[in-house]
């Protein structure tokens, strides 16, 4: 793909989110506590997440192999943290699951369009488009490079411990909801969001670039909806528990 298709291709992805922005404000996706029937048919939420979260781990491992800057050292690191999320999120996070929930087919489709869109999009502009003199040895003294770093393992940090602090609110057998108030959910009820919203505005950063950004434009269009209705439900169930928290920006949103 040329430059000028690859940037209109950009945009287009950059509307469609906006679109998702906006309706997801009135349609609650369905999986975890807005599962309902009419999504349709569902399937064990452990296998479900697997197969929507991998294939952007392999689309962006071929197209890291496939490409001659596959040994270039700063496409290489980038290569690896991107890698990092994402067998994280494809293969160990799912078997930490607890409990028997399911997720919509609908819903694990839409992911897997996403994920392999998004593989294309960080990949092809990394291994492929970028000019050849930008991503040196040089770039990895860049304060963007170690601003985006330390934003990203942080974000990572922060998603994965609020992930665990979930994981461990109920018993086993125990189906009740519970609100979440450690770590950062002292300040924010979808903490987990806050840490994913984080790790890939680190990405945005140490990459500088449009592809990158675009990714954290996806991302906060389809958290911070959802986190808007997580604090609903939680200002339903538990009313003044909530207190001045926040949805997913601390102090801010």
């Amino acid at each position: 793909m040329d430059k000028e298709t690859f940037d209109l291709f950009l945009s287009v992805m950059s509307l469609i989110a906006l679109f998702v922005f906006i309706a997801l404000y009135f349609i609650k996706a369905g999986y975890g506590m807005f599962r309902t029937s009419s999504w349709g048919f569902s399937i064990n939420n452990k296998l479900a997440w697997m197969l929507m979260e991998a294939p952007v781990f392999v689309v962006m491992a071929v197209l890291w192999w496939h490409s001659d800057r596959r040994c270039s050292l700063v496409p290489l690191i980038f290569f690896l943290l991107f890698q990092l999320h994402y067998f994280q999120r494809s293969f160990i996070f799912p078997l930490l699951m607890k409990g028997k929930s399911r997720m919509p087919i609908a819903i694990m489709l839409m992911g897997v369009l996403f994920n392999l869109l998004n593989g294309f999009m960080q990949g092809e502009w990394l291994f492929y488009l970028a000019p050849e003199t930008l991503y040196t040895a040089d770039w990895l003294t860049t304060p963007q490079f170690v601003l985006g770093v330390l934003l990203f393992f942080t974000g990572m940090a922060v998603n994965w411990h609020s992930d665990h602090i979930i994981r461990h609110l109920r018993k086993p057998g125990d189906t009740r909801h519970y609100l979440p108030s450690k770590g950062m959910y002292r300040y924010v009820t979808s903490a987990n969001y806050f840490g994913e919203i984080m790790e890939w505005a680190g990405w945005a950063v140490l990459t500088w670039s449009l592809s990158g950004l675009v990714f954290l434009w996806w991302t906060a269009a389809n958290l911070v909806p959802r986190a808007n209705a997580i604090w609903h439900r939680y200002k339903e169930e538990f009313g003044n528990e909530v207190g001045t928290r926040k949805r997913v920006l601390p102090f801010i949103y």
